[in-house]
């Protein structure tokens, strides 16, 4: 390598890098640059060219041969250069004239492998690519006639998609396969890139004459069809006349007609090319789908709507009665040629407030059936947008009418049974709150000129039944609540359970199952033991899944052929196919010993029992509460603790008991939140249970609020409170004496099975709720003291 060492002039490059194989033209501005172009021509004609970016010289450069010096076209002296080989640099060494000459070694390449000429092909063919999709075709005829893998690796340095810093990176790249690889992978890049561009110019290029295309189309067809109107008198569709035409045959009210006019009249005057003529069109679709004076005739035959209900639906007997008198009104008003009941009014908003699984949704289908009209749902659960009410405005993007709108256009016609379905459940934030837009929706005497956002046309919605649908209601804003007639559905008794999985569940689940009838029998005792011991809720939602997952075992045994039809499935055979019971009656476990009542409380998911535990222990006094309890329930122990101090001796507790003595209550079912003034009275009967150690009886549940004077205080949900106590097995419960006359909306059948204390102050409670003085004996009621049956007693 010693004896190819040479000492040339070195031309620093700031503009530029140049390659081997490359034509480069150097304008000779600097004095560094003419010494350097002197000293080359007295040397051969030859110079290292060596690129200097930001401010670093490459180790490597480029030995270049002058072909030829003159004058650019503005006078300056350039000359232009031709790049041979590539050289390492080595160090400075003396020289003539002001130049800076430098020794450089020659770079020996290795010899091309075959992986070396395979990259090579590949990467001409990328670069083809890149020059015939950039139309330059001659270019492209020209790389045909490189040869050599170095070479055609160094044609990247004619490449605008390089910067400086890649074409050094290429220049200071010695190994053919690594520099081959480095262009290829950005060649690669810059084919994607392109081809990506091509692709969306050809897209946007492609949309824009398709819709020349169609626009010269709709306009032929236009007038085809206005020829064709022209003989047979028929506007066509979508064209200002069309809409005119709809308008004339259609009976619409003087306000929407009105709108409509103006609407086409506008439409008529814009151009063809015009967006708002897409969002005219729509919006005046949209009217027109409206069903406008379309309503479904009722049927008045309040007997055969009777009838309907009772097949549909067992028990209910307060929805029934609501639903047959709004027709029975009808009735009346039709057949004496009164007014329309639902104008100014005199519409029905009804309410139905339950616990999941009373069959509150289904119940609107099947008065839709009753009276002859069309039925739609409309779930607000969840929604927290004014919008989804009233509709969007017609300025917003994707704009459309709001959800009664939508329903009225569903249903066909203007007077369907529309259930509004888990009102309980609307959100509220920055966009709006929707229960304050149903306040026009659902009052009677506002709902006749309801305005949609989007349709901006009143539309009579007093014609529409409203059934709202809720699991409580007291979280229901009050104004909203205020114009609903509220019919509380609070759960089902085990005979209407009964008689509701034989009648409606259980043929169901059959069907599903894919057996029928006569293959499977289901005795009224098994389906008493799956409601009672694998079920314990108001409705009947867990009890059909239960029927469902006892008769696919039932199906898997036929399908296999280890079981013949028909299977009897008897109250003895339900744990077979179930599994063990979920359930059981524990009040009288818990209760076994001292400081344990049991209460009645309400939840979303209807009524239920719950525990009070109470203890003591040596130590400071004070009072200790668990179970995530809320204030009120907090505050209704701190009373009940209050009051066993101040009257300890009434009750025949030790006044030692409660001196330095600290209490703990707690409410069992420590993750689920409590809260309400309910329980006063139970936890009043545990802290006198404790101290005393008269146990509570175990057939006792007991609700009430209790005062510092020891008045019991009447509370709420006695119905729901009562089929709770029945469903958990409790045969006596105690109540405040003022909620009496609520035993009335208890099921006979249960009022038969239960005995009822009614009870004015906490003795009454302690005197019907604790075992007597003699722990352990059995509590019977007293002769003739009428707490036998289905007496009202006050304890």
């Amino acid at each position: 390598m010693d004896q190819e060492r040479q000492t040339l002039p070195m031309l620093p490059l700031t503009s530029g890098v140049v390659l081997p194989g490359m034509v480069f033209t150097i304008a000779l501005e600097s004095d560094e640059a003419k010494a350097a172009g002197d000293a080359a021509q007295s040397a051969g004609g030859e110079l290292v060219l060596v690129p200097r970016i930001e401010g670093r010289y490459s180790s490597v450069g480029v030995v270049a041969k002058i072909v030829e010096v003159g004058e650019l076209p503005g006078g300056t002296l350039a000359m232009a250069v031709s790049g041979e080989r590539r050289a390492l640099l080595g160090s400075a060494v003396p020289g003539t004239g002001q130049a800076l000459w430098v020794q450089v070694d020659p770079v020996i390449e290795a010899p091309e492998t075959p992986a070396v000429l395979e990259l090579a092909r590949e990467y001409r063919a990328v670069l083809e690519n890149i020059l015939l999709t950039r139309g330059a075709r001659a270019m492209a005829e020209n790389l045909r006639h490189v040869t050599g893998a170095s070479k055609i690796a160094d044609v990247s340095g004619y490449s605008p998609d390089l910067s400086p810093q890649q074409k050094l990176q290429v220049l200071e790249t010695i190994d053919v396969e690594a520099r081959l690889r480095l262009v290829l992978g950005w060649a690669r890049e810059v084919l994607a890139d392109i081809s990506l561009r091509q692709q969306i110019k050809s897209d946007v290029e492609e949309g824009m004459g398709k819709t020349q295309r169609e626009f010269l189309l709709r306009r032929q067809l236009e007038a085809i069809r206005k020829e064709l109107g022209e003989l047979d008198g028929e506007p066509a569709d979508g064209s200002p006349e069309g809409y005119r035409a709809q308008l004339e045959s259609r009976d619409l009210p003087e306000g929407v007609r009105g709108a409509l006019l103006r609407e086409v009249a506008k439409l008529e005057n814009m151009s063809e090319q015009s967006p708002e003529k897409g969002w005219s069109r729509t919006w005046i679709e949209a009217v027109l789908e409206i069903p406008w004076g379309n309503t479904s005739p009722d049927n008045l035959d309040v007997a055969a709507a009777g009838r309907v209900l009772d097949q549909d639906h067992d028990g209910l007997v307060d929805v029934k009665d609501r639903i047959l008198e709004h027709l029975a009104v009808r009735k009346l008003r039709h057949d004496r040629g009164l007014a329309v009941v639902g104008s100014r009014g005199v519409g029905a908003i009804l309410a139905l407030v339950g616990p999941p699984g009373v069959g509150k949704t289904s119940l609107g289908e099947s008065v839709a059936r009753a009276l002859g009209r069309t039925f739609v749902r409309v779930s607000l659960g969840g929604v927290h947008d004014e919008a989804e009410i009233r509709g969007h405005r017609r300025t917003y993007v994707g704009a459309q009418p709001g959800r009664l709108a939508r329903a009225l256009r569903e249903a066909g016609t203007m007077n369907p049974v529309i259930v509004l379905d888990e009102v309980d459940k609307l959100g509220a934030d920055y966009r709006g709150d929707p229960s304050s837009a149903l306040l026009e929706v659902l009052d009677p005497a506002q709902n006749h000129t309801f305005r949609d956002h989007y349709l901006e046309v009143e539309l009579d919605l007093s014609q529409v039944l409203f059934i709202v649908t809720a699991n409580v209601a007291e979280t229901i804003p009050g104004p909203l609540l205020d114009r609903l007639e509220v019919i509380r559905l609070d759960g089902y008794t085990e005979d209407e359970k009964l008689a509701i999985a034989r009648h409606h569940l259980l043929p169901r689940q059959i069907e599903r199952t894919g057996m029928r009838p006569e293959e499977v029998e289901v005795g009224d005792d098994a389906l008493r033991a799956v409601g009672a011991d694998y079920t314990r809720e108001a409705g009947v939602r867990g009890l059909e899944r239960e029927l469902g997952r006892m008769l696919r075992k039932v199906a898997t045994k036929l399908a296999s052929g280890s079981a013949v039809a028909p299977v009897v499935i008897g109250g003895g055979d339900v744990r077979t196919w179930l599994g063990r019971p979920r359930f059981f009656f524990e009040a009288a476990d818990r209760t076994a010993v001292p400081g344990v009542a049991t209460g009645l409380a309400v939840t979303g998911a209807g009524g239920d029992v719950l525990f009070v535990e109470a203890t003591a222990m040596d130590g400071t006094g004070g009072l200790t509460l668990t179970g995530q309890l809320g204030d009120v329930m907090k505050e209704s122990a701190e009373i009940a603790l209050s009051y066993v101090r101040s009257h300890a001796g009434e009750l025949g507790i030790d006044a030692g008991d409660l001196a330095g003595r600290r209490f703990h209550v707690h409410v069992p079912a420590g993750a689920v939140p409590k809260d309400g003034p309910s329980a006063g009275v139970t936890m009043t009967s545990a802290l006198v249970s404790l101290l005393t150690g008269r146990p509570v009886r175990p057939v006792v549940g007991m609700t009430g609020e209790v005062t510092l004077q020891g008045r019991v205080l009447p509370i709420g949900g006695v119905k729901q409170k009562v089929l709770a106590a029945h469903r958990a097995g409790l045969s006596e419960v105690v109540l405040p004496m003022r909620n009496g006359p609520d035993l009335e909306d208890v099921p006979e059948g249960v009022r038969d099975a239960m005995i009822f204390h009614l009870a004015e102050t906490v003795d009454d409670v302690l005197a019907a709720a604790l075992e007597p003085s003699s722990a352990g004996a059995d509590h019977e009621p007293a002769p003739g003291s009428g707490l036998e049956g289905d007496a009202l007693v006050a304890a």
